[in-house]
């Protein structure tokens, strides 16, 4: 029976990674004096966005963090608010007591600007964000489980990247791969075979209601 479900939050719970680019581009660029593609700035996902200004622009990383983070905030209209769907699959979660919990490759201070503009930090029983120095899911996925006491067959992370793919397996979760933003490559997650894929949230509300019976 399901107990515990895990989620990303960049496309996952809101389609905030056009956000994330565009605040990067408006950081860095000036301070590195050329323009970035997309492209290139999502080659440097898997470390927290300070991983990427390292990556990017280390001779002006400070200034690049907290210029990033400036406008991290100052554009998150882009994304006001999670995908139409998610509070209420937050909501139908907890009133069948599985407990809620988040892991997400975002560093601790931009993951904070995106909860509280989204209203649902108290989802969330516990919250790992990412590290500057590289992936860190499989361990944080193992803490939580840690933490919680909730063995990993209870459980299940939800991701949208193919990489959540390769963190949940090992951390030995099952994986439920979340389709349904436009940034997602549904062909390239089911050609890794996720334990789950839905490309809407009504079929992962559903699968939720069918898991914890």
């Amino acid at each position: 029976m399901l107990k515990c479900i895990i989620f990303d939050l960049d496309g996952t719970i809101g389609n905030t990674l056009p956000l994330c680019i565009a605040a990067f581009k408006k950081a860095i660029e000036p301070l590195a004096g050329r323009v970035l593609s997309d492209q290139e700035i999502i080659d440097t996902f898997g470390p927290s966005e300070e991983g990427t200004v390292r990556a990017l622009i280390p001779a002006r990383y400070d200034q690049g963090i907290e210029d990033y983070l400036k406008h991290y905030r100052e554009l998150h209209g882009m994304c006001a608010a999670p995908f139409e769907g998610m509070i209420e699959v937050l909501d139908y979660a907890k009133n069948r007591n599985v407990r809620l919990a988040m892991v997400t490759g975002k560093g601790a201070r931009s993951a904070e600007v995106t909860l509280d503009i989204f209203g649902i930090r108290s989802y969330f029983d516990l919250i790992e964000t990412g590290s500057p120095d590289g992936p860190s899911k499989v361990q944080g996925i193992q803490s939580v489980l840690e933490q919680l006491g909730i063995k990993p067959a209870e459980s299940v992370y939800v991701g949208d990247a193919p990489s959540d793919i390769a963190a949940s397996r090992e951390a030995g979760i099952p994986i439920v791969s979340a389709a349904w933003a436009e940034t997602a490559d549904s062909e390239l997650l089911r050609s890794l075979h996720p334990d789950e894929l839905f490309t809407s949230i009504e079929e992962f509300k559903q699968y939720i209601g069918q898991s914890v019976r």
